[in-house]
């Protein structure tokens, strides 16, 4: 019977051994997020577990368009409410009122949170020509409006508007100043500029210049005309040294008098934003036109690093 046995009819008696089971290798973090996924792991039940992906959403060209409009409209808005506040004038007279200063100080903040230049301390944007739109108490346009309000009764002197020319570490800030609507003098406040971070800057008073008057004889009321033909002459018969000094202006040496600093919280081809070390913003618009093309270039690449 045993002999009967065919080798097929035998079965082994020691079963194959189990291979372990291999749990597959989580994804390393970084991988996750250069795949642009996210894993939960998530229990369902006794010893099983399962991964959640998320989608991450990245910003595109869309999102940087919608900012860009947005800059823009905050650019229009903070110049209207200029023009509701009743613009340099009304500024300089003490005009203004709270509500407006308050509506005005919102559209700032707005518009700064928005700032396309990282660096504006070394953008090529700052040098130029600005018009003073906006100032506070401690800034240089305050110093030359007070230097000459305080010297001339506000009753024969006007303040006609400020500018600012910032050219090779220097700025020019000059006070254009009419007397009894026919005499036209300049007050020039010179500073020097001293680069102390990617947005702060410290300033450092240098001079001031108090520039001849010139008078509009079409201008002069009747009962002036007299007066001023006589100054004329008297100025003409001055010995040359005097007249010399006297067409030159009454310069005043500021050094060492004051210094202040100052931070850029918005700059671009159009508008520049500055705050003291009291968070007072003084804000200015491009006189000249925009700068060359390598500046925008800067600006952009400045504003995606």
């Amino acid at each position: 019977m045993a002999a009967a046995m065919t080798l097929g009819s035998i079965r082994p008696a020691i079963s194959p051994p189990r291979l372990p089971s291999i749990s597959p290798l989580p994804l390393p973090e970084k991988s996750r997020r250069d795949a642009g996924l996210s894993l939960r792991r998530h229990r369902r039940g006794p010893g099983r577990w399962t991964a959640m992906v998320q989608q991450q959403t990245f910003q595109g060209p869309s999102a940087a368009y919608a900012r860009e409009m947005e800059r823009l409209s905050a650019k229009e808005s903070l110049l209207l409410a200029f023009k509701d506040a009743g613009g340099f004038q009304s500024l300089i007279s003490g005009q203004t009122t709270e509500l407006q200063r308050i509506d005005v100080n919102e559209r700032i903040v707005s518009l700064e949170r928005l700032n396309p230049t990282a660096r504006p301390t070394t953008s090529p944007f700052l040098e130029g020509r600005w018009n003073f739109e906006w100032f506070s108490a401690g800034s240089p346009a305050s110093f030359a409006a007070r230097f000459l309000f305080q010297r001339s009764p506000a009753t024969l002197a006007n303040l006609l508007g400020m500018d600012m020319l910032l050219k090779d570490g220097y700025s020019k800030i000059t006070a254009n100043l009419r007397f009894l609507n026919s005499i036209e003098s300049k007050f020039l406040l010179t500073t020097k500029l001293s680069l102390e971070g990617p947005t702060r800057m410290k300033e450092e008073y240098v001079e001031g210049t108090l520039e001849t008057p010139t008078v509009s004889q079409e201008a002069v009321p009747e009962q002036l005309k007299g007066v001023v033909g006589q100054a004329t002459t008297a100025l003409q018969q001055l010995p040359a040294p005097i007249k010399d000094a006297f067409a030159n202006g009454l310069k005043i040496s500021l050094s060492g008098a004051f210094e202040r600093m100052f931070m850029i919280s918005y700059l671009d081809e159009e508008i520049l934003i500055t705050r003291d070390s009291a968070g007072a913003p003084d804000v200015l618009t491009r006189l000249e036109g925009s700068p060359a093309s390598s500046a925008t270039d800067s600006m952009m690449s400045e504003y995606e690093s």
